[in-house]
């Protein structure tokens, strides 16, 4: 760190942790269903493919959300578009909990996705406005991993709550959170230290086009896309739907047994954040090295479960969720790219097409799993084999394969138009 950076105000602080706070609280709604899918079953009468229907669509809006959010966030600041997410989140959270039938819940859900893509790239945007340039790594690593916690929030609380309140109480009282937060969010939270609201350009369609096209034109945006499509879907394959299966299923493993293990990937993700943030903001040049580290190690430790005689031992598959788990912070490396890669007008709206990579690739990954186990099931059986999950997994490695190849092809391009020492400078549209 270069000591003659100013260190960050108490202000800049108190800024980021309300504004993180929104985000934590996107990331609990966005995992409260995860703990209550028997309940919804049950309420809503659906069948297993239904209820994955819930997790595919709140995928699908997010990553269809964030290019246009990016461009709300140049034009209206990140303050207007957090306001508008927590107030969405809210509305759509109380409506889910008041929902009687299958229709009315996914259209709640699909405004839960929808505010919740509102949050994560207002509170990217504050960063750099509110520290000092070599902190930025850092606290942008710390957003991604501490928000993180939502999702730890949403399993024992609204586990209880849903036992002890019933459905309807207990997504009305964590929709109730929203409001107070936004009163906290429209009393200190400003766009930049000197800007209560900072707004962009105002652009014709034609120049929204235009400037959507010179982002992704940039190869640093580039770059940071396919670092972001290639580190964190694993863990959102694990952690959203096929991980409690696979541990279960596939590596004979207690109910009990496999949920501990899906939590030891949310405290490897917020372990490994700030170690990545360092060695992202002290090694520039190397930040897209240490992704495709993280992409070697996810794609051996995969290889070594997948190529056990019978089911892995406990450490092995210890060993795997850790790994898995820090594949999300890595991914920041991405959005750090994007950042020293564009100019700051475009700022957020190259960090919406980064942020799409990672959700495409769980999506597709999410979708392929479960084609390739019905056709290695034999009949029409769900209940899927060791064998059937082995080869279904296995799908993960075309997607790294083609990551590495791109992170690898535009690496070369960013590094041919820049020097080390701007890089290490932290030099506005610059990359690695």
């Amino acid at each position: 760190m270069n000591p003659h950076d100013p260190e960050p105000s108490t202000r800049a602080w108190v800024v980021w942790g309300i504004a993180l706070a929104v985000y934590g609280l996107a990331v609990f709604h966005r995992s409260s269903l995860a703990v209550a899918g028997l309940v919804a079953t049950e309420r809503f009468g659906i069948s297993a493919s239904q209820l994955a229907t819930f997790v595919m669509l709140q995928l699908l809006v997010y990553a269809a959300m964030q290019v246009p959010v990016g461009l709300l966030v140049d034009r209206y600041g990140s303050r207007t578009i957090l306001t508008a997410g927590a107030l969405i989140l809210a509305i759509a959270q109380a409506g889910f909990a008041f929902a009687d039938s299958y229709p009315l819940a996914l259209l709640a859900r699909t405004f839960v996705g929808m505010g919740d893509a509102m949050t994560f790239i207002c509170v990217l945007r504050l960063v750099p406005s509110w520290f000092p340039l070599r902190r930025v790594p850092l606290v942008s690593q710390l957003t991604g991993t501490v928000g993180q916690l939502g999702a730890i929030a949403a399993a024992v609380p609204m586990t209880w709550a849903l036992g002890q309140l019933g459905w309807t109480w207990a997504y009305l009282t964590a929709a109730l959170i929203g409001p107070v937060l936004l009163v906290l969010l429209l009393v200190f939270v400003h766009d930049g230290p000197g800007d209560r609201h900072r707004r962009g350009t105002s652009l014709t369609p034609r120049e929204l086009v235009r400037s959507l096209r010179a982002s992704w034109y940039q190869p640093g945006t580039r770059l940071g896309f396919w670092i972001h499509f290639s580190t964190p879907f694993s863990s959102h394959l694990m952690g959203l739907l096929w991980g409690f299966p696979f541990l279960v299923a596939s590596e004979g493993l207690s109910d009990t047994l496999a949920g501990s293990l899906l939590s030891v990937a949310v405290v490897a993700a917020l372990a490994a954040g700030p170690v990545i943030g360092v060695l992202a903001g002290r090694h520039p040049w190397h930040r897209s090295t240490v992704a495709l580290t993280m992409i070697a190690a996810m794609a051996s430790v995969w290889a070594l479960v997948l190529a056990w005689p019978g089911e892995a031992p406990l450490p092995v598959l210890l060993l795997l969720m850790c790994v898995v788990g820090a594949g999300g912070p890595a991914s920041m490396i991405g959005f750090d790219v994007g950042r020293t890669s564009n100019p700051p007008a475009r700022m957020a709206s190259a960090s919406g097409i980064i942020n799409q990579g990672g959700f495409v690739a769980a999506l597709l990954a999410i979708v392929l799993v479960g084609w390739i186990l019905d056709w290695r099931t034999p009949g029409a059986s769900t209940s899927y084999t060791p064998e059937a999950f082995h080869w279904a997994m296995s799908v993960q490695y075309l997607f790294w394969g083609l990551g590495v190849v791109q992170i690898w092809r535009h690496r070369r391009d960013v590094r041919r138009r820049t020097t080390r020492e701007q890089v290490a400078s932290g030099s506005s549209m610059v990359a690695d």
